[in-house]
């Protein structure tokens, strides 16, 4: 079961996001994500999901649904191979 992100993940969301998807993942023990639902974000939903892989600390990562310009920004970060994007 993967943790739905929210629709709108920008940078007065992200430490909001990060906080309640963090939590849902450690509940849950999936640190599985579904970002299907964001329709407007910006780098710190990049950052975000950084973080989340930060935390889930070696345990099984991944976010499925990822929004088409979400993808191309983390390449062009340089850090989509790291999302498994």
């Amino acid at each position: 079961m993967s943790t739905t992100l929210p629709a709108k993940l920008t940078m007065n969301d992200a430490a909001a996001a990060a906080q309640a998807a963090a939590a849902a993942a450690r509940a849950s023990g999936q640190w599985a994500f579904d970002a299907s639902a964001i329709t407007r974000f910006d780098s710190a939903a990049i950052a975000t999901l950084l973080e989340l892989r930060r935390q889930a600390d070696g345990k099984p990562f991944s976010v499925t649904g990822t929004p088409a310009a979400m993808k191309e920004l983390a390449g062009l970060y340089g850090v989509a191979e790291l999302l498994k994007l």
